[in-house]
């Protein structure tokens, strides 16, 4: 992958601001508690959290709640894959699960992806999700055989993904990360926590700098 220039990725940050402000997909039913800054922290990042691609020395942590249905998502995911290749090494990038109700095929695909996570495909599955987007999200059929069809892609084990994927098991490993997204006051997608606090930024400017802040802290 291309290194972004700092002007380009200004320029892309400035566009996910846009996006981020601009979301409109909402989950309702919050609560309107604040929650404490020992329970923020706890629940931006578990144990268990899918990490993506090699992580970082533990010194700066991006947590994104996302749902693939989600066009926002969809627009922001090439820039954080660009922010993956610029601070490779250094910032530990992590992806939760928060799939929208009004969102048709929002849980199938994160049950999909959590199938494919339980064979060691996480990464590989949540790419497919947000590169083929416009090709089933905002439709109302069940799109499970076309996710179905992609972890055949993958080569994952059929038997063991048609088991995990309507599972419990996995439903309630999706619902654990709506829980916490909750429990932080996550109410729409994507949102971004940068060392357990969210990030709230006006500019592209804020948005590196913060970034960059942490690391040099």
């Amino acid at each position: 992958m291309r290194r972004m220039t700092d002007r380009q990725i200004a320029i892309a940050v400035a566009g996910l601001v846009l996006v981020i402000f601009g979301s409109i997909f909402v989950y309702q039913g919050l609560t309107n508690e604040d929650p404490s800054a020992a329970s923020v922290r706890a629940a931006v990042v578990r144990s268990d959290s899918h990490r993506l691609g090699t992580p970082g020395d533990g010194k700066v942590t991006l947590v994104e709640f996302l749902d693939f249905e989600c066009e926002s998502c969809g627009a922001a995911y090439p820039f954080v894959e660009q922010l993956r290749e610029k601070y490779k090494g250094r910032v530990t990038f992590v992806a939760r699960y928060f799939p929208i109700p009004s969102h048709r095929n929002a849980e199938n695909a994160a049950h999909a992806v959590e199938a494919a996570a339980r064979q060691d495909k996480f990464e590989q599955m949540y790419r497919r999700m947000f590169e083929t987007q416009p090709e089933w999200g905002e439709q109302q059929d069940t799109k499970a055989p076309l996710f179905r069809s992609y972890a055949e892609d993958l080569g994952l084990d059929m038997d063991q993904y048609d088991e995990d994927v309507t599972s419990e098991s996995v439903d309630r490993r999706v619902q654990k990360d709506v829980a916490d997204g909750k429990t932080v006051g996550v109410s729409g997608t994507p949102t971004f926590f940068l060392n357990g606090k969210k990030l709230d930024v006006t500019s592209a400017e804020e948005f590196i700098a913060a970034i960059d802040e942490a690391l040099a802290a």
